[in-house]
């Protein structure tokens, strides 16, 4: 019985750390992200009307672009994982100015 329960612990805890290491966009972003969406386009800052035709397709349908690579962006726009690529989407279509 202590071994259940020392296993449902152990899983709890890695689930809770993963969540929260994968939830912060704006880290995603800034690593991954910023270096070439902050000088190409679409930028993240200035280029609001080029996001829009974007962001109308779903964010579900961004992710998927983003994790397959487009043009010069490398597959994962050089996030490490689904989870990371679907936290810095999250935060860039919140941030667009």
């Amino acid at each position: 019985m202590k071994l259940a329960i020392i296993t449902i612990t152990s899983f709890a805890a890695l689930l809770i750390v993963g969540q929260a290491s994968a939830a912060d966009g704006k880290a995603v972003y800034d690593k991954s992200c910023a270096g070439c969406h902050s000088m190409m386009s679409p930028k993240l800052t200035g280029d609001k009307a080029k996001w829009e035709p974007l962001l109308k397709q779903g964010k579900d349908a961004l992710v998927a672009t983003v994790i397959k690579g487009k043009g010069i962006m490398p597959p994962k726009g050089g996030a490490k994982t689904d989870a990371e690529v679907k936290a810095a989407v999250d935060y860039m279509a919140a941030n667009i100015k």
